[in-house]
């Protein structure tokens, strides 16, 4: 190995090194600081590990502060209707776009790829407007309308799995007599379990880190869901910020124990079509 190889390979490892540090620092920070008294995190660094790993009386704290039983009990319907939804709409709409060709059929898809790039930012006057006239601000329903309109990533994963379902067996199911609804419910849904894994996954995730929408329309306390329960550890110049760690780490392990069981169905969903 010639010098400016192991120059090359060093210089690799050095950003490895960086991107993992840069990347574990947080959580770390997150961890030493949930199990700090008030009076640890106010005389010691922030970066310091807290006298003792079994004090628990921030998580207690925490979860009855933040109100966490009513935020999982809203978070989980959000998620729940939401996918549900999905799951329906965007499987019986790419089953449409990729067994059958019709009018305007192109124009459609681009619109949908148009959709892609325009900022959810620059909607978000008019979702509130549509949301508001449909009388479903502080109700539960109107992030779950959002969530269901806004986001076309179903759209995609499903197409990229139907495309590769053989065409045949549609027709063989025709031939016995089925009709397109049957042939969709019991063949082809089916098979599209792969991608409502990967959709399931990366949906859930994504309504539970959002705080945006749920702190836009679900301003009453009782819709409080996980991530504007933190909301409660913060005054207009302060913060109670062990409890702050303490009530993050406490939100991380669902995400964090599902993401860990079920990541292969991740790489799966979103890869498979690249390579045919």
């Amino acid at each position: 190995m010639t010098k400016a190889n192991k120059l090359w390979d060093s210089f690799k490892y050095l950003t490895l090194l960086i991107a993992a540090l840069a990347i574990l620092f947080p959580p770390y920070i997150i961890v030493v600081n949930a199990f700090k008294t008030k009076a640890e995190f106010q005389t010691k660094s922030s970066i310091s590990l807290p006298d003792s790993f079994f004090y628990l009386k921030n998580f207690a704290q925490a979860f009855k502060q933040a109100n966490m039983i009513n935020a999982f009990g809203n978070t989980l319907f959000i998620i729940a209707l939401t996918l549900i939804l999905n799951i329906l709409i965007g499987s019986a709409f790419c089953y449409a776009i990729g067994r059958f060709n019709f009018k305007f059929k192109g124009v459609l898809v681009g619109l949908f790829l148009f959709a892609t790039i325009i900022p959810s930012i620059t909607t978000q006057v008019v979702n509130y407007k549509t949301i508001q006239t449909l009388g479903l601000t502080n109700n539960l329903l109107g992030p779950v309308l959002i969530y269901v309109g806004a986001d076309i990533l179903q759209i995609y994963i499903y197409l990229q799995f139907i495309k590769n379902i053989p065409y045949e067996l549609d027709e063989s199911a025709m031939l016995e007599g089925a009709s397109l609804i049957r042939i969709f419910r019991t063949i082809i849904f089916p098979l599209l379990a792969p991608a409502t894994a990967t959709i399931i996954i990366l949906k859930t995730i994504a309504i539970y880190n959002d705080m945006f929408i749920p702190l836009l329309y679900l301003p009453r306390p009782e819709h409080v869901v996980i991530s504007t329960s933190l909301m409660r550890f913060f005054g207009v110049n302060s913060g109670d910020w062990q409890m702050v760690s303490s009530a993050i780490l406490i939100i991380m392990i669902p995400t964090a124990i599902m993401y860990m069981f079920l990541q292969k169905y991740i790489f799966a969903g979103v890869t498979s079509g690249a390579v045919k």
